[in-house]
């Protein structure tokens, strides 16, 4: 069968788009020259993309002047030669709304904006909130996670809310399908994978691809998903997701962003996989199950016995 093509909406944002690291440094403050570096690693490793200022970048630990240094830095790095994304939603819409205007004034592609969490807003809450950040007049990248935010934008929500001016994606970590699939029925918006084993389903349904994780390490090897799927071949598709799957899973063996971190600590993509509390560093048993998974991928040579 062969699969709906991928849509084209402004902005053009690219399929794999690499949900990035913030780096810190031996004080614990933010790593900027470590950032840069791994930001440029990315772009020629196979990310269309960065997504600042995300989960993955531990925004809910990050001051407003580290977030917006952060997106400020992304901005110069790309300089043009792909998207930025800077994570700006919060469960505060004025606070959502300030961090969104000054994204702006540094020119990024689009903003991703998560259900507000902890406040729990009835519907009306949550459209008036996403109307007032596509207000600022950058395109709006909806983000649903319910593990993260205990609440879950139902497709029909998902809908109203696209028929805001400037929403024009959704990036969907339910990993229920039967959402993602509804809403690529029911709207215009590119749909992106907010889990890395969603990719090919989410491919195969015609959406735009992936906000990711594993693309820190294998961002070339989703590109080749992505254009086997786009190309028909959906058997050579699904070898590589099924080639990937122990990395996916080993990844979230604990908390995210903790052996992303860890991981490109042991390649030497970053000088420390340190995160900030709440979160801690991943266990010694933790880096050594990681470890086997990062050889099995050929990311590591094993160690000689």
């Amino acid at each position: 069968m062969t699969p709906t093509p991928l849509p084209i909406l402004p902005p053009v944002l690219g399929a794999v788009l690499t949900a990035v690291v913030t780096p810190f440094d031996e004080r614990g403050d933010v790593d900027d020259p470590a950032f840069r570096s791994l930001v440029r690693y990315l772009l020629g490793a196979g990310s269309d993309g960065i997504v600042v200022a995300g989960t993955t970048g531990e925004a809910s630990t990050l001051t407003d002047d580290e977030r917006l240094g952060l997106i400020r830095a992304t901005v110069e790095e790309v300089a043009g030669t792909g998207s930025v994304v800077a994570g700006t939603g919060s469960n505060d819409t004025a606070h959502s709304v300030h961090l969104t205007e000054q994204a702006r004034g540094m020119g990024v592609d689009a903003v991703l904006v998560v259900t507000p969490y902890y406040n729990r807003p009835p519907r009306e809450g949550i459209v008036r909130h996403v109307a007032a950040i596509a207000d600022v007049g950058v395109p709006v990248v909806l983000y649903n996670i319910p593990g993260r935010t205990g609440l879950n934008m139902a497709p029909d929500l998902i809908a109203e809310l696209a028929d805001i001016p400037g929403v024009v994606a959704l990036k969907e970590a339910n990993p229920d399908l039967a959402q993602p699939r509804q809403v690529r029925a029911e709207t215009t918006l590119a749909l992106y994978a907010g889990n890395d084993d969603m990719l090919l389903p989410i491919l195969e349904m015609g959406g735009a691809g992936v906000i990711s994780v594993a693309s820190h390490l294998v961002g070339d090897r989703m590109q080749e998903m992505t254009a086997a799927v786009l190309r028909g071949d959906l058997d050579g598709a699904r070898a590589i997701d099924a080639s990937l799957a122990g990395l996916y899973t080993g990844l979230f063996e604990t908390t995210n962003p903790i052996l992303i971190k860890a991981a490109l600590e042991m390649l030497g993509l970053i000088p420390s996989g340190r995160l900030r509390l709440p979160l801690v560093d991943a266990t010694p048993a933790e880096r050594q199950a990681l470890r086997t998974v990062l050889e099995a991928q050929g990311l590591i040579v094993p160690a000689a016995p």
